[in-house]
């Protein structure tokens, strides 16, 4: 696995070993790809289920001022501190130790693009998004990228925030979402 590109392009990432599943370097190419054409605000990035860091490393890499890295196993905050220190970006980023679910209790920064790529076998990432667009952590111009299986697809809506875009890449499909502003 490598850093696609941006300053740190093509430095090799270590994934840890265990139950991660990174997204590959294609389905991270088709994120970044959307995001570049959705916004030009990469300010401060919140990377959830972070495993090795590959999303927010990228993030960072093509220009993002600031990531928050969320994973729960010790062994995978230790691999993306590697992986940042080994990229140079550790400078612009903070690893937090914890689940998911109580990081949104205490994380209190309105993100301007929030990474989600969730063990594939997580049947509550619904639960998830819907806590996530009740947060304080969205705002009107939030972007929220999710990774899924086919096999469990994701609503079109949840709470305030709306699918503007669905791709499938193999076995991932990509779900983009950002609140819905009435006028």
């Amino acid at each position: 696995m490598r850093v696609i590109t941006g300053e740190a392009k093509g430095r090799q990432l270590k994934v840890p070993k265990g139950p991660t599943r990174p997204a590959t370097d294609l389905v991270r190419g088709a994120i970044f790809s959307i995001l570049e054409n959705l916004t030009d605000d990469w300010d401060l990035v919140l990377d959830l289920f972070s495993g090795s860091g590959a999303m927010g490393i990228e993030a960072l890499s093509r220009g993002g001022g600031w990531v928050d890295f969320v994973e729960r196993l010790p062994k995978g905050c230790a691999t993306i501190r590697q992986n940042l220190e080994k990229t140079g970006l550790s400078s612009r980023a903070h690893v937090y130790c914890c689940s998911v679910a109580r990081a949104l209790t205490f994380l209190d920064k309105n993100y301007s693009i929030i990474l989600i790529d969730p063990p594939y076998r997580n049947p509550r990432i619904g639960d998830l998004l819907e806590q996530l667009s009740m947060s304080r952590l969205i705002g009107p111009e939030t972007i929220v990228v999710v990774t899924h299986p086919p096999y469990r697809p994701l609503k079109p809506a949840y709470g305030s925030i709306k699918l503007l875009k669905e791709h499938r890449h193999g076995d991932s499909c990509i779900n983009v979402y950002r609140m819905e502003v009435t006028a």
